[in-house]
């Protein structure tokens, strides 16, 4: 196989796997904000501690799912 074939699969699966990684970040995001309109639903006094908890949940996918991102800009290149 060529080098050319090599770095175009590479490429390939990079941007596969970015999209699939956003995809689950966006989904378990979605469910979080989902999860935390029902909780604030049935409990309105609540909903400072629930909104607190639902942008930590969120950021810490986020955070991983950039960081994801970045190991396949990164496997991209070499």
């Amino acid at each position: 196989m060529e080098v050319t074939q090599f770095a175009d699969m590479a490429h390939l699966a990079a941007g596969l796997g970015a999209g699939i990684i956003l995809l689950g970040a966006g989904f378990g995001i979605g469910m979080i904000g989902k999860g935390a309109m029902d909780a604030m639903a049935r409990q309105p006094e609540a909903a400072g501690d629930v909104r607190t908890a639902m942008l930590i949940a969120a950021g810490l996918i986020e955070g991983a799912a950039f960081f994801a991102l970045v190991i396949c800009i990164i496997l991209a290149n070499i």
